[in-house]
């Protein structure tokens, strides 16, 4: 038995999706390490990308359960986003580490309290940007926009979310050899003490 017509166009379509899936993790992983200078640090950004499969794989149930190359195609978009809050956050730790001599743990904390509002007003505009795709179920021209972009606004709600505390705590845990504190020459004692003259 051979199935033909719309359903192999699906199936190859899949196949092929699938296969730039992986394509474009590569491609995300080798640019954060030309970025960051560093596999440890781009694989901490990435870590973010089960956090927003996580919301996508949600709304997806929520939505229907339907599984569409609109929804894969969402799911590929939606990875190189959430790493983008990834990378705010490290490199910012990295910044504060390097050329402001903030200690690791402080760096940690100050750079996740100061990147706090640009993520969530990235990602708020973001959200609003979808949400009149995405509530746009079943009306005509919306067949593949309306997945795309509840695939996306589900995994940015997720990604965003957990990014704030998951990714301090997998830094802190696994980010110490990537400080590098800048060595700082500080005064003698006696060049401190008043001369006798």
């Amino acid at each position: 038995m051979q199935y033909v017509g719309q359903f192999e166009a699906q199936e190859k379509a899949s196949r092929l999706i699938t296969l730039l899936s992986i394509v474009a993790i590569g491609g995300i992983f080798l640019l954060l390490y030309v970025a960051l200078k560093s596999a440890r640090s781009a694989v901490l950004v990435m870590a973010n990308l089960p956090l927003a499969l996580i919301g996508g794989v949600v709304m997806v149930f929520l939505s229907g359960g339907t599984l569409s190359i609109a929804s894969l195609v969402g799911f590929i978009t939606l990875f190189g986003i959430a790493t983008r809050n990834g990378i705010m956050l490290i490199s910012h730790y990295t910044h504060l580490m390097e050329e402001e001599g903030v200690g690791f743990r402080d760096a940690i904390v100050q750079g996740s309290m100061e990147r706090l509002s640009p993520i969530l007003m990235t990602a708020l505009v973001t959200g609003v940007g979808l949400i009149p795709l995405a509530v746009g179920a079943g009306e005509p021209g919306k067949e593949i926009q309306q997945p795309m972009a509840v695939v996306i606004l589900g995994g940015i709600v997720t990604s965003t979310f957990l990014n704030m505390i998951v990714i301090p705590a997998l830094y802190l845990k696994y980010g110490r050899a990537e400080a590098k504190q800048p060595v700082r020459d500080y005064p003698q004692a006696h060049e401190l003490a008043p001369s006798a003259d």
